[in-house]
C-alpha cells in the first residue's frame, strides 16, 4: 500500500492558530487516504504535550523542539547564504528521521507544509511532491521591508529575495505547488524567476462549520450592562496582528466612541506583544492574553473586525466569524481570497475613516447586521467546508480521484 510523508514546520496540534488549522485538517485527511509518517517540530513545551495526538494520528513521526533563537539563526544563515527561514528551521535529527523512512517504507509521495520544509525533500525522491506553500512568504518579507528601520529592512529585503529564489526553485521540483487563493496563486507566478513553469494551483482555506455553530457554544459571554463589543482574534505577537490592533485601537476607536461613547474594543488571542498589551484601557480597549475558547468572544460580539494592512492568504478569523453568524468588517487585504460579497456577507473598508463610518453604520442598525451575519454563515457552510475543499488531495498525491467539484483553481 502506498505510504505518504508529511512534513510541517510545526505541530499540527491543537488547531488553534491558523497555520495549524490548515496543517491539521490536511493531516487528518491525508491519514484517511493512506498510512502517513509525519515530521515537524514543536515550539515550546506546550506544542511538546500534544505528541499523543500526532502519534494517534501517524504511522510514526518525529518531533522535534525547535530551539535555534532567529538571532543565531540569522548569523548562520548570513554565513552560508541562506535564507533565515531555512536556517532556523533545519534540523540533522529531521534528515535522519526523512531519509530512513524513505528508505524503509513505500513512499509514493512527500506533503510538504510552508517552504521552509522544502530542504528535507531529497533530490533523488522519485515520487510525487506536493508543496503548499499557503502563501507566498518572500512577498510578505518585501512589505516588512517597507516600514521597518534601516537595519530591519536591509535584513528583511535579503530574506526576500532569497526566499524568493528559493520559492521558485522548489516550486519547480514539485510536482504541484498549492497556494491558499487564487490572488496567491497569480502573485507567486508573477514573481517566479525566469524558467520553466511550475503547477500552481490555489487550494483554500475550509472551516470546521460544526465547531464554528452560533448554535452551539459553552459558556457564550453575557456582557450585561456594557455597550456595543467589538473583537478582533488572533495570534498577537503576529506583526501584521499587532499592526492592525494598534490603527484600530488608536485610530479608529476614538471616531466610534465619539458617536458611541460605551463601546468597548476586544483584543482576543495568545502571546500579546508589549505594544499589544500597552493598548490595554486605550480607548476602551480591552487585550485579554490567551482564552480557552475563542468562540464565546465572537459570538458575544456585535461587530468583528480584521484592519489588517499587510495580509497574506485567507485569514482564518475572518472564515470563523463568518461562519458564527457575526457580521465582520474587514479591510481588502484581511477579505482577499474570500469570495464572499461586501455588502452582503461581509462589509469592507480602507482606513480608519473609513472603517469607523461603516463599523458605525453596522453597530447602529442590528437588523441589517444580523442579515449580514446570517447571509456569511450561509456563505460559509455553502463553500467552504474542510471535506469540500481538500477533497483533491487524493489526486493531487496520485492516490486516487480527485473527488471533483472542489474549489481548486489554476
Amino acid at each position: 500500500m502506498s505510504e505518504v510523508l508529511f512534513l510541517a514546520h510545526r505541530i499540527p496540534f491543537p488547531p488553534d492558530r491558523g497555520d495549524k488549522i490548515r496543517s491539521c485538517h490536511v493531516l487528518r485527511h491525508i491519514a484517511a487516504l493512506a498510512p502517513v509518517h509525519v515530521a515537524c517540530f514543536a515550539d515550546d513545551e506546550t506544542d511538546l504535550g500534544h505528541e499523543p495526538e500526532l502519534a494517534a494520528l501517524a504511522a510514526s513521526h518525529c518531533l522535534v523542539r525547535r530551539t535555534r533563537s532567529l538571532p543565531v539563526a540569522g548569523l548562520a544563515a548570513l554565513a552560508t547564504g541562506k535564507p533565515v527561514s531555512l536556517t532556523a528551521f533545519a534540523d540533522d535529527a529531521l534528515h535522519a528521521y526523512v531519509a530512513r523512512v524513505l528508505a524503509e517504507r513505500p513512499i509514493a509521495a512527500i506533503y510538504v507544509f510552508s517552504g521552509q520544509m522544502a530542504q528535507y525533500v531529497p533530490a533523488s525522491f522519485a515520487g510525487r511532491v506536493v508543496m503548499d506553500f499557503v502563501d507566498v512568504d518572500s512577498a510578505k518579507f518585501e512589505a516588512y521591508a517597507k516600514s521597518g528601520g534601516f537595519a530591519a529592512r536591509t535584513l528583511y529585503e535579503r530574506e526576500a529575495r532569497l526566499l524568493s529564489r528559493f520559492e521558485s526553485r522548489i516550486a519547480r521540483r514539485a510536482s504541484v505547488s498549492l497556494l491558499v487563493t487564487p490572488e496567491e496563486t497569480g502573485l507567486f507566478r508573477a514573481r517566479l524567476s525566469d524558467g520553466d513553469e511550475p503547477v500552481l494551483q490555489a487550494m483554500c482555506n475550509g472551516i470546521d462549520t460544526e465547531f464554528f455553530d452560533p448554535q452551539d457554544v459553552p459558556g457564550a459571554l453575557e456582557m450585561a450592562g456594557e455597550g456595543p463589543q467589538i473583537t478582533f482574534t488572533g495570534q498577537m505577537d503576529y506583526p501584521p496582528n499587532v499592526a492592525a490592533v494598534e490603527m484600530f485601537a488608536r485610530d479608529v476607536m476614538p471616531a466610534i466612541r465619539a458617536v458611541i461613547p460605551d463601546a468597548r474594543f476586544n483584543v482576543v488571542g495568545r502571546a500579546p506583544a508589549p505594544a499589544v498589551r500597552a493598548l490595554d484601557g486605550v480607548h476602551a480597549t480591552r487585550v485579554t492574553g490567551a482564552v480557552l475558547d475563542v468562540r464565546p468572544w465572537v459570538v458575544g460580539a456585535d461587530l468583528v473586525v480584521a484592519p489588517l494592512t499587510i495580509a497574506r492568504g485567507v485569514q482564518n478569523k475572518v472564515l470563523e466569524a463568518m461562519a458564527m453568524a457575526r457580521p465582520v468588517l474587514a479591510t481588502p487585504q484581511a477579505a482577499t481570497g474570500i469570495a464572499a460579497r461586501d455588502g452582503f456577507e461581509l462589509v469592507v473598508a480602507e482606513g480608519a475613516e473609513a472603517l469607523a463610518r461603516q463599523a458605525l453604520a453596522l453597530l447602529h442598525d442590528p437588523v441589517r447586521s444580523a442579515t449580514i451575519g446570517q447571509s456569511a454563515r450561509a456563505f460559509v457552510l455553502r463553500e467552504c467546508g474542510w471535506n469540500h475543499v481538500l477533497a483533491p488531495l487524493a489526486g493531487l498525491l496520485g492516490l486516487g480521484d480527485t473527488g471533483g467539484g472542489a474549489r481548486v483553481a489554476a
